[in-house]
């Protein structure tokens, strides 16, 4: 049965994005979009997910995890390399 008309995605592919980590409607529109144009669907995304689609539910996700984690270091090697702009009196 489709859940989401507008990118046709399944029941089925909610669960399989489910058991891959996706355990809130915005994980499962970051991996399909679903439920990012028209907005009808989300609450039956929020239905399969309360109905223990998710395995994860409780577990965070490692991937969620290692991005931020990734994220965080490259933002903090950036900051920690750049060059600061000169203050006025450097301008000047």
């Amino acid at each position: 049965m489709y859940v989401c008309s507008c990118f046709g995605i399944t029941e089925q592919q909610v669960r399989q994005h489910a058991e891959t980590g996706a355990c809130t409607p915005r994980q499962i529109a970051g991996a399909c979009k679903a439920g990012t144009d028209c907005g009808s669907c989300v609450r039956k995304i929020q239905a399969l997910l309360g109905r223990g689609a998710c395995p994860r539910r409780e577990a965070l996700d490692p991937v969620v995890l290692t991005t931020a984690a990734v994220t965080t270091s490259a933002t903090a090697a950036v900051a920690a390399t750049a060059v600061p702009a000169p203050t006025a009196a450097e301008a000047a």
